[in-house]
């Protein structure tokens, strides 16, 4: 994924006696926050940062309190358990100025048929991308040729086309930055986002 993520999972019931508000960590341990701009109908600024906590939303001054060990309540445990699984990134290589990916990259094919066939109602982003060498149209050109491989593939093994989508970025987001013309095989990928 580009940088670390800072999804919150957060749950907001209504329909009780007052709300609350409870702040989770992602999946990948990060920790977000919440700004709470109203309370009670009136302009109020506070911030919830303080994870695997509860807050009692409706007061002037919002303030925290950790979980416990009693956890989450039994009907915020099912919300969760309802969440889709979070994103997954696969990465394939390619040869210069090819459209085939490399031989060290079908195992990473198998992976991705498996985790997409794994997902009820999947939705599947591939993104090409070149190295440097050659110009920029023709860069263009061939990262979408390379993501459009890619889904071919994917729904030659079954998967509907409607859930997949292939656009090409060509050098603009190098993974490994350098100069222009340089022959760079970690540039020279597609990366498959599954959700």
């Amino acid at each position: 994924m580009r940088g670390p993520r800072f999804a919150v999972a957060c749950l907001l019931l209504g329909g009780c006696a007052t709300s609350s508000l409870v702040l989770l960590p992602d999946d990948e341990g990060h920790q977000g926050s919440v700004a709470v701009l109203e309370a009670g109908g009136k302009p109020a600024e506070a911030v919830i940062a303080q994870g695997n906590s509860r807050t009692k939303l409706g007061d002037p001054s919002p303030s925290s309190r950790p979980l416990g060990t009693n956890g989450l309540k039994a009907q915020e445990a099912a919300l969760l358990t309802n969440l889709p699984p979070p994103a997954k990134s696969f990465l394939l290589y390619f040869d210069l100025g090819t459209v085939t990916p490399t031989a060290a990259s079908q195992g990473v094919l198998a992976a991705l048929r498996t985790e997409i066939a794994s997902r009820s109602g999947p939705q599947v982003e591939v993104t090409g991308h070149t190295d440097t060498v050659g110009g920029e149209a023709d860069n263009d050109r061939l990262s979408q040729q390379r993501a459009e491989e890619v889904l071919n593939w994917l729904a030659g093994q079954g998967f509907d086309r409607s859930l997949m989508s292939a656009v090409g970025r060509g050098e603009r987001e190098l993974k490994q930055p350098s100069m222009d013309n340089v022959s760079s095989a970690a540039n020279r990928r597609v990366e498959v986002i599954v959700r």
